[in-house]
């Protein structure tokens, strides 16, 4: 009887190893915001690999990871000091999802100030680059008045120019360009769509 109570119950013993995310798969995780989730679904197995990848290895995706797992104490203690610094880090490498995250942090003021001129400045570049999610923040920043006026038309014309995988941000999409063209002269944006015609 007694040795029946210390056998270890059989799901423990089901408990199967978990490899590392792929670039493409990290990409997945952060665009569709389940990374944290995904972390804690795999019973933070890969907190040292990951928290590797970031401070050793200096790779942008995993600093961003790990930066936002520090940020919410996910499998780890809090520290967004560390956390908002490694995000830093990655929007210096170039990373577009990291420049997206902070710009989105100082537009609703999480864990800083907000400042939604600043979240310009971070998500510009990474709009200038092609992300599609940096577009759509971007607009609707514009759109609010803030960042340069001059660069409200180049906004316009990437966003309207965009390449929608879903419906739900097709329509985001479409809405912020028509609250954009209130503060743009009627000759640009149809100067734009026309463009967007001839291109075809």
């Amino acid at each position: 009887m007694l040795l029946t109570l210390v056998t270890p119950l059989p799901s423990h013993a089901e408990t199967e190893a978990v490899d590392i995310y792929s670039q493409e798969q990290l990409i997945e995780l952060i665009r569709s915001k389940q990374y944290l989730a995904r972390v804690v679904s795999d019973d933070c197995q890969l907190v040292q690999d990951i928290e590797a990848r970031a401070e050793v290895l200096k790779q942008p995706l995993y600093q961003y990871l790990w930066g936002e797992m520090l940020n919410y104490g996910t499998c780890v203690k809090a520290n967004p000091q560390r956390g908002m610094a490694l995000m830093r880090d990655a929007v210096a490498q170039g990373s577009a999802e990291a420049m997206v995250r902070i710009a989105e942090y100082y537009y609703h003021g999480t864990f800083v100030f907000q400042d939604k001129n600043r979240a310009v400045q971070y998500v510009l570049p990474a709009a200038a680059s092609g992300d599609l999610p940096a577009r759509v923040l971007l607009v609707r920043l514009f759109g609010e008045g803030y960042g340069s006026y001059r660069d409200f038309e180049t906004g316009y014309h990437w966003l309207y120019n965009g390449i929608f995988s879903d419906e739900a941000t097709k329509k985001e999409a479409y809405e912020l360009l028509k609250v954009l063209e209130q503060k743009i002269p009627p000759s640009i944006v149809a100067r734009i769509k026309l463009e967007h015609l001839k291109s075809r």
